[in-house]
């Protein structure tokens, strides 16, 4: 395993941005206040989604998922070991149900060999409703419905074709990561909307432009 709890959470965060520079034409549309709390969030659900997903060899990431789930376990019990954390850990989000949805996130990285479009989708809807529960209670959100489950698991699996075309493979499962309507939160409405966007160029960051209106019309997707 490479999770080093010495690091602080700015390493992690840096990590985050380099993927997503979007994010800072995005972050226009969330409250200042908001900010470090939507960016230590994203960067977890990436540490989770790498961990999930990363790799031609699964072992290390299973290792990983393992930690991470013992860490939202001890995060619900106001225990925490990750720096994330000391943005994240003081909100009372399900933490531990988050957790224990981490093996349905594993699954949507499919079998070995497995990676055609929607692979493990059934299963990814555990995790997707994990976090839209966390997303109402860290952002303000709606009550958590069918739409912002939805939302998460395009995005979920738009963010897998992503980084599978940053390993060289071909981008699989697009046409299942379309963005659905009325995500539960600004954040989630902009990420999903980012989300997109990438996958129509998935080598490159949209330009400045492009990803001020993409953010815009995001947020504006929240019912």
């Amino acid at each position: 395993m490479d999770i080093d709890v010495r690091d602080d959470a700015a390493s992690f965060v840096a990590k985050w941005r380099a993927r997503w520079p979007e994010w800072e034409f995005g972050m226009v549309f969330v409250p200042a206040a908001s900010r470090p709390r939507v960016e230590a969030w994203l960067t977890l659900l990436q540490e989770l989604t790498d961990a999930a997903w990363g790799g031609a060899d699964p072992t290390p990431g299973l290792a990983k998922l393992a930690w991470w789930q013992e860490e939202l376990v001890g995060w619900s019990k106001g225990a925490r070991r990750h720096p994330l954390g000391a943005l994240l850990q003081p909100v009372a989000a399900p933490w531990q149900a988050l957790g224990r949805a981490l093996p349905d996130l594993r699954a949507l990285r499919g079998g070995e060999g497995e990676t055609g479009p929607g692979t493990g989708a059934a299963a990814g809807q555990a995790f997707a409703a994990a976090v839209a529960d966390c997303e109402a209670v860290l952002f303000d959100g709606r009550d958590v419905d069918m739409d912002a489950r939805a939302a998460v698991l395009a995005s979920l699996l738009g963010e897998r074709a992503l980084l599978r075309a940053a390993s060289m493979d071909a981008i699989e499962g697009v046409d299942d990561a379309s963005v659905a309507t009325h995500p539960g939160s600004a954040p989630r409405g902009i990420q999903a909307a980012l989300v997109t966007a990438r996958l129509q160029r998935p080598q490159r960051p949209l330009r400045p432009l492009g990803a001020l209106f993409t953010a815009w019309r995001g947020a504006r997707s929240v019912a």
